[in-house]
């Protein structure tokens, strides 16, 4: 089954607001593939060898539907872009405390298990996926660990244009505004990133 999902997310959102646990359901089984990317392409190979992205993925949700109801949707890339941040926020937490386990080599334990939580909601997640990521190459999930790598070699402004342009599907002149540059400037950057991910894809073994 394929949402439409400007509206489907429409109505989900506002029956969860309302508590329903049905819609709180299937918002997560359309969303975790997606949010799952968020976490990946951000992650970087030194957290991910400490952290598990499937457990940010789930403290992700955990937090989603914990707030929805301070959510207001207007339109499907808001509700994306607010998981984005709610993803990116959950990922620095993680990053911090693992600096400051580093600190302290007596609290070397792998982060997923220092605050784990039990949601019943969340016990199908990842479950059936109903939406696809935009790209062809990020569309190929028994190339997971092969893109990891690609990604891993682009510069940080590459990352951070192909999550933009990919995973939040912003245009070139909500990119222009977030990272503060010119419309132009964004296109030829996302334009390079791609190939330069093409590229890398390509390179590794």
């Amino acid at each position: 089954m394929r949402y439409n999902f400007n509206n489907k997310t429409q109505q989900l959102v506002a029956l969860a607001k309302g508590g329903d646990e049905s819609a709180l359901d299937q918002l997560c089984r359309a969303y975790a593939e997606r949010i799952r990317w968020m976490v990946r392409l951000r992650m970087g190979k030194e957290l991910r060898r400490k952290l598990d992205s499937m457990d940010v993925v789930q403290d992700v949700l955990i937090h989603a539907l914990g707030g929805i109801t301070d959510f207001t949707y207007e339109n499907e890339g808001d509700f994306v872009r607010w998981l984005s941040r709610i993803a990116e926020n959950t990922l620095r937490d993680n990053w911090e405390r693992f600096h400051a386990e580093k600190r302290d080599i007596r609290k070397e334990v792998p982060l997923g298990n220092t605050r784990r939580r039990s949601v019943s909601r969340l016990s199908g997640v990842p479950g059936p996926i109903a939406t696809t990521t935009p790209s062809v190459i990020m569309s190929k999930k028994e190339d997971l660990a092969k893109l990891e790598k690609a990604i891993d070699m682009l510069k940080p402004e590459y990352k951070e244009v192909i999550v933009l342009s990919r995973i939040e599907e912003l245009g070139y002149q909500e990119i222009a505004d977030r990272v503060g540059k010119s419309t132009e400037a964004v296109r030829k950057l996302t334009s390079r990133a791609m190939t330069a991910l093409i590229n890398a894809f390509e390179s590794v073994k």
